[in-house]
C-alpha cells in the first residue's frame, strides 16, 4: 500500500492513503514516529488504568497481545496532596527518556498517549474555571490548571498529548456556557502550544492533538478559524468527543488524524464512526466486557444476511453454567493465547473460583479479537466494500452484548462516582457474625440441618 510520504520522516506524521478521501468518510492511513511501531488506521489505542491495561502486566501485553499503543490519564498519577510532588515526576531517567514511560514500564516501541482525564471520566463535582478543568484523583476531586498540565507534559514526554477541552461530561451546557466553551478552549490551546514548543524552531516537543468540542460547528467557529489561520502548523491531530463533530474539522486540516474519545458501546458503534472518518479510538467497552466475564465472538466481514431472523450474539457470557463442561475454544479458529491453550470450561471455572487468571485470559482474547476486527475493517475499506459489509454486520449481529450474570472484579473509587442513596456496587466482603452467627451455630448443631439452612441466614454459600 503506497501512502503519501510524511513531511518529517524523523518526527510524528500521519500519512493518508492517496485513494482515501481527505475529508469525510472511511479512510486508510498510517501513524508514524521514530522508534515506534507504525500504526495502520483505522485502529485503537489500548485503554490503561494507572499506567497498565487492566489485568495485564506490560510484558504480558507485549508477548500475548498485539497492543501497539496505550492511552493514559494524568489524573491517574496525581496521587498525593497538591503540596507534594507525585512519584512519577521523581522517576530518574537518562536524557531523552520519558519519565512516564519508565514509570509504567512501557516498552520502547509502543505509543504513549497522554490526556488529562480517564476515559470515560468520572463526572467531577466542581465546574471548570477560566484557568483549570475539574478532575478526580486518587485523593479526591481536584483541579488541573493549564500551566500544571504543560509542566506535566514537559516532564513526562509522551508521544501524543491531548489538549484541554472545556467540556463537562455529565452536563448539557446552557446557552451562556456554550459561549464560553470555545473561548476557554482556544485560550488553553494557545497556552499549551506556546508552553510545549521548542524555543529554537517553535515546534511542539510532542505531537499535540487539539480538541473538537462536542457542539455545533457554528458555536466554535472562532476557535476553529483561529487554529486554522494561526496554529495550523503546530497541531498534529484532532481529539473528537462526539462522532458528529467530525463534520466540524476545518477543511484545510482534514488531513490530520482524528482520535475519538467518544461513547463507543460496541463494534456497531466502531463501524459507524469509522464510516464518518474516525482514524483511531480509545475503547472502554473492551475492558468492561472482560470484567463482566464476556468473551468476544463477533467477526467482520460476514457473508450475506441469511433468511433467518435470529441475530448472532456479540459474545458469550462465560458465567453461564452451560459452559461448565464445554471443552471448545472461546471462539472457533481463534489463534489467541487463550484459545490455543485453554477452553471455555476452564475459564468458566476460574470465574466461578474468583481467580484473577480468568480476567487475564479474557482480556488477552478480547484484545486479540479487536486487533483482528480492525485489520479486517482496513481490508474492507481497501476492497471498497466497507459500507456494504457494515450493513451486513448490523443485520447479523445483535446491538448489545449479553447481560452479565456474575460478579466481576471489585470496582474502585476512581472508576465510579457514588450518588446519594445508592446501593452498594460491590457486595460486602466481611461482616460481623452477631445474631446470624448464633443462628448458624444453632442450625449447625442440628444433625439434620441442610446446607441450604446456613445459606438462608447468610452464613455460607452452597456451591453444589
Amino acid at each position: 500500500m503506497a501512502y503519501e510520504q510524511p513531511e518529517e520522516s524523523g518526527g510524528f506524521s500521519f500519512a493518508v492513503d492517496p485513494t482515501s478521501p481527505h475529508t469525510h468518510g472511511q479512510r486508510l492511513g498510517k501513524l508514524s514516529l521514530e522508534g515506534r511501531k507504525g500504526i495502520s488506521t483505522p485502529h485503537y489505542f489500548a485503554l490503561s488504568s494507572r499506567g497498565c491495561v487492566p489485568h495485564l502486566t506490560q510484558d504480558m501485553a507485549r508477548d500475548r497481545t498485539g497492543i501497539t499503543g496505550m492511552y493514559t490519564a494524568l489524573e491517574d498519577f496525581i496521587e498525593r496532596s497538591l503540596d507534594q510532588t507525585p512519584a512519577v515526576y521523581q522517576m530518574p531517567v537518562a536524557e531523552g527518556q520519558s519519565r512516564l514511560r519508565q514509570f509504567i514500564a512501557l516498552q520502547d516501541n509502543s505509543w504513549l498517549v497522554l490526556g488529562p482525564r480517564r476515559h470515560p471520566p468520572v463526572p467531577a463535582r466542581a465546574a471548570n474555571t477560566n484557568v483549570s478543568i475539574a478532575i478526580q484523583t486518587a485523593i479526591g476531586f481536584s483541579t488541573l490548571e493549564t500551566d500544571d498540565y504543560v509542566e506535566a507534559v514537559r516532564k513526562l514526554t509522551p508521544d501524543i498529548v491531548l489538549g484541554l477541552a472545556d467540556y463537562e461530561y455529565s452536563k448539557t451546557p446552557g446557552v451562556k456556557r456554550l459561549e464560553k466553551m470555545g473561548d476557554r478552549t482556544l485560550e488553553w490551546t494557545q497556552a499549551m502550544i506556546k508552553g510545549l514548543e521548542d524555543n529554537a524552531d517553535r515546534v511542539p516537543r510532542v505531537a499535540f492533538f487539539a480538541p473538537i468540542l462536542p457542539i455545533e460547528a457554528e458555536q466554535q467557529s472562532y476557535y476553529l478559524e483561529t487554529l486554522t489561520s494561526e496554529l495550523a502548523d503546530r497541531i498534529a491531530g484532532w481529539t473528537i468527543y462526539d462522532s458528529a463533530s467530525v463534520n466540524a474539522v476545518p477543511a484545510k486540516m482534514q488531513h490530520l488524524p482524528r482520535l475519538a474519545l467518544t461513547n463507543v458501546r460496541g463494534p456497531h458503534d466502531v463501524l459507524d464512526q469509522v464510516s464518518l472518518g474516525i482514524d483511531a479510538f480509545v475503547l472502554s467497552f473492551i475492558g468492561s466486557a472482560t470484567d463482566r466475564g464476556l468473551a468476544f465472538t463477533f467477526n467482520f466481514p460476514l457473508s450475506e444476511s441469511p433468511d433467518t431472523e435470529r441475530r448472532l450474539e456479540l459474545g458469550v457470557n462465560l458465567w453461564m453454567t452451560t459452559y461448565a463442561t464445554d471443552m471448545s475454544q472461546l471462539l472457533d479458529d481463534c489463534a489467541c493465547y487463550t484459545c490455543t491453550n485453554h477452553h471455555r470450561a476452564f475459564v468458566r471455572h476460574l470465574l466461578d473460583a474468583k481467580e484473577m487468571l480468568a480476567w487475564v485470559l479474557l482480556q488477552i482474547h478480547n484484545h486479540h479479537i479487536m486487533d483482528a476486527f480492525f485489520a479486517r475493517i482496513r481490508c474492507s475499506i481497501r476492497r471498497g466494500t466497507f459500507e456494504h459489509d457494515r450493513e451486513i454486520f448490523h443485520q447479523r449481529f445483535q446491538e448489545e452484548f449479553p447481560p452479565c450474570t456474575g460478579q466481576g472484579p471489585r470496582l474502585r473509587g476512581y472508576q465510579v462516582k457514588s450518588g446519594p442513596s445508592e446501593s452498594r456496587r460491590n457486595p460486602q466482603s466481611f461482616r460481623s457474625l452477631n445474631d446470624e452467627g448464633k443462628v448458624a451455630q444453632n442450625i449447625a448443631s442440628n444433625a439434620t440441618a441442610e446446607g441450604t439452612d446456613l445459606e438462608d441466614v447468610g452464613f455460607a454459600e452452597l456451591l453444589a
